[in-house]
């Protein structure tokens, strides 16, 4: 495994360990203040990239994230790609940015 893997698993790691936590704290609310919560704490801090990654690894799947963080993501924003955004612009976006946006 190169240094990029690595760095890709643990990146992804730490992501599930971050939401986990989160929701560790929140599993003692009762149930719908525990899924705001949860929504509320990434939303506020959590930049786009990590939600925009958070995000790919639900769609794939979701493995190891808290069911609290699940159902949280219904209410978590999804940020746009870096193609969304070039084209909200009024650009046209890079062919790689293109590309990534279709995975």
């Amino acid at each position: 495994m190169s240094h990029d893997e690595d760095h890709i698993t643990s990146t992804r790691e730490k992501l599930v360990r971050m939401a986990n936590q989160i929701a560790a704290f929140f599993h003692s609310r009762p149930r719908e203040e525990g899924v705001a919560g949860v929504a509320e704490h990434i939303n506020k801090f959590w930049e786009p990239r990590m939600r925009r990654q958070f995000f790919e690894m639900l769609d794939s799947g979701g493995e190891g994230f808290d069911e609290l963080v699940v159902v949280a993501s219904a209410r978590i924003k999804r940020p746009i790609t870096p193609a969304e955004a070039d084209i909200k612009l009024g650009l046209t976006p890079s062919p790689a940015d293109a590309a990534a946006s279709q995975k």
